[in-house]
């Protein structure tokens, strides 16, 4: 019911909290900042405007798109600018294929990736990338060898690779079943199934069987697909990172720009771009992360309607979210996950587990 989806929402945005690197006051900040940024635009119910600053383009919300491309697009844009760009000498590659001793020494580290990477990447705010580093911190400590980490050792790679497609593919599980986002590029992906009118969750296996079936099959050929192009080609995917980065970035900018005009036709969407462009870059600076903002603009106007529902079921009465088994459940899991934070324990596994991303 209502209350059940509201409250596994709230369960994911805690998630999110915890799985977030950085600071968890900054990783809350962010989630409540997003679920602000979603309450602009019409409210569906009393026709009232919210946040608009009578905007006509903000009477409809504040558009998935341009976010996405300002937080994740421009911004980094200018934050690698800011770096200065050092070029180590070229690196003769003898083979492309492992030896029998790197088989011998991959395969554990592979299985282990891949279960730690599927259970991750499952998880609200979880996702490839921390199934990478959490893959590559478990190696590093289970390793006899230490001191080859960062050097070459083999397990160093194959771990992270196995969990990031591991966690790539799981975390599709809960956006098509719950129509819950896992991580930003899930976030990505529901706005794009939005702006199509396809609602993400359950209904999308029985009314769009042809996209279900069509993304799964799209994990296994697209595989297959990237060996069969990348290994002959990888010497031209080689000669690309020669190329200057401040000749790519306007060529970046200007696809930004392009995309984002082409959504309606307006140049309102290109100011947006950029504003949440300064905004991201802002964001980056002060060390806060853009996904759970992502993910509290996503979770926070269904998370809204599925409220309102249960209260009008209700008839007002709040009690409903702790009289339903499902719906007490996950408010108790919300709970759990809140006090755990607070722990001393979970707070240095959390700064572990981060460690290697931010050195």
């Amino acid at each position: 019911g209502p209350a059940d989806y509201c409250s596994l929402m709230a369960l994911g945005l805690v998630a999110a909290v915890v799985l977030a690197s950085g600071s968890v006051l900054k990783a809350i900040a962010m989630v409540f900042l997003g679920l602000l940024f979603g309450l602009v635009g019409t409210d569906v119910n009393t026709g009232a405007q919210r946040f608009t600053f009578d905007i006509p383009e903000l009477s409809d919300g504040i558009d998935f798109a341009p976010i996405a491309m300002g937080l994740f697009g421009i911004a980094e844009i200018v934050v690698n600018l800011e770096r200065k760009m050092s070029r180590s000498g070229a690196i003769k590659v003898s083979s492309l294929w492992p030896t029998r001793e790197e088989v011998r020494r991959a395969w554990p580290a592979v299985l282990r990736g891949t279960a730690l990477g599927s259970i991750l990447g499952v998880l609200p705010g979880g996702g490839p990338t921390l199934g990478a580093f959490s893959a590559y911190t478990l190696e590093k400590k289970l390793s006899k060898r230490p001191g080859e980490f960062g050097k070459g050792a083999v397990e160093g790679v194959a771990a992270p690779e196995s969990a990031n497609n591991a966690a790539a593919q799981t975390s599709f599980i809960p956006m098509l079943t719950l129509g819950i986002p896992s991580n930003a590029v899930m976030a990505l992906m529901v706005g794009a199934m939005i702006i199509q009118g396809i609602q993400p969750g359950p209904e999308v296996m029985t009314k769009k069987p042809d996209l279900f079936w069509g993304m799964i099959a799209s994990m296994w050929i697209g595989n297959l697909m990237l060996v069969i192009i990348n290994l002959p080609m990888i010497g031209m995917w080689v000669k690309l990172l020669t190329v200057p980065y401040r000749f790519l970035a306007p060529a970046i900018l200007l696809f930004c720009s392009i995309g984002a005009y082409s959504l309606q036709n307006s140049t309102f969407h290109v100011v947006q771009v950029a504003i949440f462009g300064v905004l991201g870059y802002v964001f980056v600076r002060l060390g806060c992360e853009g996904a759970p903002f992502l993910l509290g603009l996503v979770l926070g106007p269904q998370m809204e309607e599925y409220f309102r529902r249960a209260m009008l079921l209700s008839r007002g009465d709040p009690a409903v979210f702790i009289q339903r088994p499902i719906s007490l459940g996950l408010l108790i899991a919300t709970a759990v996950l809140l006090l755990l934070m607070a722990l001393p324990s979970i707070k240095k596994a959390r700064e572990e587990a981060f460690q290697e991303e931010d050195g």
